[in-house]
C-alpha cells in the first residue's frame, strides 16, 4: 500500500482530472466514489486501476469487504486529498479508478432495448439506465451526442446498474438498423400526430424504445427510421412529464 499525503502529488493532480470528461476521453479511465459503487464494482469483478481512501475507509473495505490493502495500486490518502477528488459535498473518502470498458462493436441482435437520442441530463440519464437495469432490459442505447456516460453525476444516478446491463455509444441509425434487420420492433415515443397511446401496445418479447431529447424530443431522422411512434396520455394540466419518469412509465409498460 503506497501513501499520499499532500494535494499536490503528481499521481492525485492526475485522477482529480477524471471528473473531466476529456481527460476521461484522454486517459480512458474514470473515477468512482463511495461505498455503494465501490461495492457493486467488487461485485462485477472489476479490477481496479488504483483503490483511494482515508484509513477508515480501507479499514472498512478490508473489514467489510475483504480487500487486500497490501497491493501497490492501494492508496492511502488524507481526508484532504479525499475531499479534492470528490465530487459530492460529503464524501465517503473511498474512490476507484476503473478503465472505461466501451466496445467498438457490439451486435444489437437480442433483448428489449433503450435507445437514449442526446439526453443532456446526467440525472436523467442515469435514472433510466437504473429503471432499465431494475425491469430486466438488455442494457441501453446511447447516441454520441447524449451525457456522457462516466460523468459524476450519471453515475451516483445509475447507482451501480453501469455493472449490471449492457451500455453501449453508438449511432441510433445503425442500432435501430440491426434491432430491426433481426426482426425487433422500434418504438419512439413522442407527441406526434401519428403517434399511438401507451396503452394501445401490446407487451412484446424483444423491442427498442427511443427517448428523445428533454428539450427537443426524439429528432425527425430517428424518428422516421422507427416502426411505431406512442406517447402516455396526460389525464392533468401538466404540459409534460420528465424524460426519466416517461421513460419509467413505458419500460415497465414492456417489461
Amino acid at each position: 500500500m503506497q501513501q499520499i499525503s499532500s494535494v499536490n502529488n503528481k499521481l492525485i493532480k492526475e485522477l482529480a482530472k477524471l471528473n473531466k470528461k476529456k481527460y476521461r476521453e484522454d486517459t480512458g479511465m474514470y473515477l468512482i466514489e463511495g461505498f455503494h459503487l465501490f461495492e457493486e464494482a467488487l461485485k462485477a469483478h472489476r479490477n481496479y486501476q488504483y483503490l483511494l481512501g482515508t484509513d477508515d475507509a480501507l479499514s472498512k473495505a478490508e473489514s467489510d469487504y475483504g480487500v487486500d490493502l497490501s497491493g501497490k495500486r492501494v492508496i492511502l490518502i488524507k481526508s484532504a486529498i479525499a475531499r479534492h477528488l470528490s465530487s459530492t459535498k460529503n464524501t465517503q473518502a473511498i474512490f476507484m479508478v476503473l478503465k472505461i470498458a466501451q466496445p467498438k462493436n457490439f451486435t444489437f441482435n437480442y433483448g428489449k432495448w433503450v435507445l437514449l437520442d442526446n439526453l443532456a441530463d446526467p440525472g436523467n440519464v442515469g435514472t433510466i439506465i437504473r429503471t432499465a437495469d431494475a425491469a430486466g432490459f438488455e442494457g441501453v442505447i446511447l447516441s454520441p451526442e447524449s451525457v456522457d456516460l462516466y460523468n459524476p453525476k450519471t453515475q451516483r444516478a445509475m447507482q451501480g446498474s453501469q455493472f449490471h446491463i449492457d451500455l453501449v455509444v453508438s449511432d441510433l441509425n445503425d442500432a435501430i438498423n440491426q434491432l430491426q434487420s433481426y426482426d425487433i420492433p422500434v418504438y419512439a415515443s413522442m407527441l406526434d400526430q401519428t403517434a399511438k397511446e401507451l396503452p394501445d401496445f401490446a407487451k412484446v418479447a424483444q423491442l427498442g424504445l427511443v427517448i428523445g431529447n428533454e428539450a427537443h424530443g426524439v429528432s425527425e431522422m430517428i424518428a422516421k427510421a422507427c416502426d411505431e411512434k406512442l406517447y402516455i396520455p396526460i389525464k392533468g394540466q401538466a404540459e409534460s412529464l420528465n424524460a426519466a419518469v416517461a421513460a419509467g412509465i413505458m419500460i415497465y409498460h414492456f417489461a
